[in-house]
């Protein structure tokens, strides 16, 4: 990779941009059925909206950085200040433009203005007060909202309290990645983890129908299987996504809506057993030793496990297609963080 390429892309962390399209993609199948190209760009607009808040965080934070982390970017002399800042305007005015074109000029006012404020204001002021892990967890609702686009966003909110419970947990451990964490911080990373698994077991039994109610106990669902499916390595790999083939293929015979509603099922509960253990095993690991580098891995765990958790969203919006990708995204992301850093 070319050296000012890589050192731009350590700037934005490149990789970590995999894991906004799926907010939209949530956003908008919740708020109903929008339109691709629409939908596309509001993605591509959520996009540049992070990378700019990345390289805002690094030109507010190089101070500390030369102290703390003098191989970024900026500390490290690769790029001067004046640069990461122009960089985090244009991707800002990038954001607008592209948000502008996609969802016209409401959209612009009512879902992108706020979530660039959200996310200067976090960058710029918020971040190192105690409203600063709200303040991203509220960014990351609002990126949800994005996709809604000028629809009503009522109907997205679920999706994005999930979402930003998440965030708040793994922003309030990010901030102990330097020294180590109290074994409080971990605790309640862990917790929101469950509290999420258990809503979505809770929310797919109850959606299942009154073939789950007599089904064999042993298949439900629970938090607590979903922990040890994911623990075993369970994921929504090839056995997972040849069964949601056979179910879908079944689509056109005339028990296509029973088909649709298992297919829905099996990838809603897979990729909700791939977030449950993408993030408890990195937490659990904190909880019995709280240092930096546990928790580094961790806040990226956790980073990485908003896939599965917007898979988990938009299967359970009646898209199971469109949550594979955001599963198998999952192992990409994590090979990129090997070589740029998503923290």
């Amino acid at each position: 990779m070319n050296t000012t390429l890589r050192t731009y892309a350590e700037l934005v962390r490149a990789p970590a941009a995999i894991t906004v399209p799926g907010d939209v993609v949530a956003g908008a199948l919740a708020a109903g059925r929008p339109g691709v190209r629409r939908t596309a760009g509001l993605a591509a607009s959520s996009v540049a909206l992070y990378w700019a808040g990345m390289a805002l965080n690094d030109w507010a934070d190089r101070a500390e950085d030369a102290t703390e982390r003098p191989e970024r970017p900026i500390p490290s002399g690769r790029l001067t200040p004046r640069a990461a800042l122009a960089t985090a305007i244009g991707l800002t005015g990038a954001g607008l433009g592209l948000a502008a074109v996609a969802g016209g000029r409401r959209t612009l006012l009512r879902r992108t203005l706020p979530l660039a404020a959200a996310v200067w204001a976090y960058d710029l002021g918020l971040k190192s007060t105690p409203l600063g892990p709200a303040a991203m967890a509220a960014a990351r609702a609002l990126d949800v909202l994005h996709g809604t686009g000028p629809q009503r966003a009522a109907a997205a909110l679920p999706a994005a309290t999930a979402v930003a419970a998440h965030t708040f947990a793994v922003t309030r451990l990010s901030r102990h990645e330097v020294d180590g964490a109290p074994t409080s911080e971990p605790k309640l990373s862990l917790a929101t983890t469950t509290a999420i698994a258990g809503a979505g077991a809770a929310h797919l039994l109850a959606t299942a129908g009154p073939r789950a109610a007599t089904a064999d106990a042993a298949q439900r669902p629970t938090p607590a299987r979903l922990f040890s499916a994911a623990a075993d390595g369970a994921h929504l790999g090839a056995p997972a996504a040849s069964s949601v083939a056979a179910l879908l293929a079944a689509a056109g015979t005339a028990d296509a809506p029973a088909a649709r509603k298992s297919a829905r099922a099996l990838v809603t509960g897979a990729a909700l057993a791939t977030y449950a253990g993408t993030c408890a095993r990195a937490q659990t690991a904190v909880v019995r030793d709280p240092c930096a580098p546990r928790v580094r891995a961790a806040v990226g765990a956790g980073i990485h496990a908003l896939l599965p958790l917007q898979a988990t969203l938009v299967a359970r919006a009646g898209a199971p297609l469109l949550a594979l990708p955001l599963v198998a995204a999952l192992p990409l992301v994590g090979r990129l963080a090997r070589k740029v850093s998503s923290t």
